[in-house]
This record gives C-alpha cells, structure tokens and sequence, in this order.
C-alpha cells in the first residue's frame, strides 16, 4: 500500500515522540508499505522567532513570512525538524531521506497574496523522486517548503503539501497525525467516519472551523485528487499507526461516500 503520513509539528517537539512515531513508520515500512511523509513544525518556527525577538503574525491561519522568516523557514523545517525526523527514523531502522519541495521540483508554488509575503500556493507536483525513493525502499520525509521554476522559496501548508505529495504519488491512503482525536460532530464526538458531503456540511453548519475546516478542505482535496481515503487521528495514541493500518476505526476515516473504499 502507498501512505502519506503527514506528522503535525507539536507531535515532532519531544523525542519521546518523535522516536515512538519513527518506530511505527518503520515498522509499517518494514511491513511492506510504500511510505512518504510530510510534516509541519508551526510551534517550533514559532519559538524560533520567538527566541530572536521576531514576532509571528498570521492571517487566516497562514503566517506572514517576511525575508527574514524565509530564512527561518529553512533553517526550521527543512533544517532542524526534518533532520531530527530523518534521524529518529534512520535510528528506527527506516531509510530515511530528508527533502523538502524545492528538491527537483517535488513541490511547485506560487505567491499565494502578496500580503502573505511568501506564503505559496501549490501549483504542481512531481512525484517521480517519490517514487524512485520509495521503490528502492527509502523513506522520504518532506519539510513543507515549496520553489518555483525562478528560484523563489515558498512557506506553505504543511496540510496542503502533503495533499499535493498524496495525489502526485497516488497514495492509497493520506494519514494525518494531529494533536486531536478526529473530526467532532455538534454534538462534540468524533465521527468515525464522514464521507465528502458530510465533511462540507460540518463546515457549512460552522461546526467544524478554524484548523478543523482547513484540514477537511485539505482532506477534502485529496479525496477529489483521487486519494482513496483520508485519516484524521490522534498521533499521540498508542500504535497509532499499527492500529489504523490493522483496521481499527481510530479517529476519523474520511471517504467519498460510503462503500467507496474498504
């Protein structure tokens, strides 16, 4: 099976973490699965300015990244999150490979508002290093940092690059390890499980906002794209990974419609 674990960046901020989720990536690799995996580190860039005395500004949910926080971004996500990742894999006994999307060409963006600074939208993706990766048995760890044909660095999404990266790469499934336990009902219980017109009228209802409805868009792009299902489940719970992978019904599975997909 082809996976896209995409790891938010509070799960990657204690090595305790970090070290178990490498474990369960590798053993899933271990286990014959395809893997990629994409990661974020929001709250680490976010004591990284901190410490140097840059105040962090968002907008709808986007940091404004200005020159000087383009440099943080790659010093940050691609630089200390990604290798600290790649190392707790290796130690796991995964392969790892640190990338981010500006190596050639995985990820393309362009401005997403200039207001933003450089903030990117995805344009494109070229899956064939994934692929090349994968297939010889590596595991790519993808930092969140798009280019363009020009040269230009990108901050984007970490939600929407690994949409982009799932797509590309034609993931069986997309799993998102979050710092919540699923999708929440009006009710306040995780649904487990939504299908696409469900998930838009969480959002219609205004039940599911802020970064909830920015993961079921994402979510919802990747079902579009042709990812066959998407997860939303706790990181922090044990063998979280084994379990979905085992069927277990963790968090939120999230499909087209019913009876789409096992």
């Amino acid at each position: 099976m082809n996976l896209l674990v995409k790891l938010g960046g509070t799960l990657l901020d204690s090595s305790e973490s970090r070290d178990g989720l490498a474990r369960q990536i590798a053993a899933a690799r271990n286990g014959g699965h395809e893997i990629t995996v994409v990661h974020g580190g929001g709250k680490q860039m976010t004591r990284y300015l901190t410490e140097r005395g840059i105040e962090s500004t968002f907008v709808g949910g986007l940091r404004v990244t200005t020159p000087e926080t383009v440099d943080a971004v790659l010093k940050v996500f691609a630089g200390t999150v990604n290798h600290e990742l790649v190392a707790s894999l290796n130690r796991a006994g995964a392969l790892a490979v640190g990338l981010s999307g500006i190596d050639s060409f995985l990820v393309e963006a362009e401005q997403m508002d200039p207001a933003l600074g450089a903030v990117g939208r995805v344009t494109r993706s070229n899956p064939a290093l994934l692929h090349l990766l994968t297939g010889a048995g590596y595991v790519p760890v993808v930092a969140c940092v798009a280019g363009d044909r020009q040269g230009n660095i990108y901050n984007v999404n970490a939600d929407q690059m690994a949409v982009a990266c799932a797509t590309a790469f034609g993931a069986d499934q997309l799993i998102f390890l979050t710092d919540v336990d699923g999708v929440l009902d009006g009710a306040k219980q995780v649904r487990p499980l939504l299908t696409a017109a469900e998930s838009r009228q969480l959002i219609a209802d205004g039940v599911a906002t802020g970064g909830m409805q920015a993961k079921l868009n994402a979510a919802l792009s990747a079902l579009e794209g042709g990812v066959e299902q998407v997860r939303i489940a706790p990181g922090a719970a044990p063998s979280v990974l084994e379990r979905i992978l085992g069927g277990e019904e963790l968090g939120t599975k999230m499909v087209v419609t019913v009876g789409a997909t096992a």
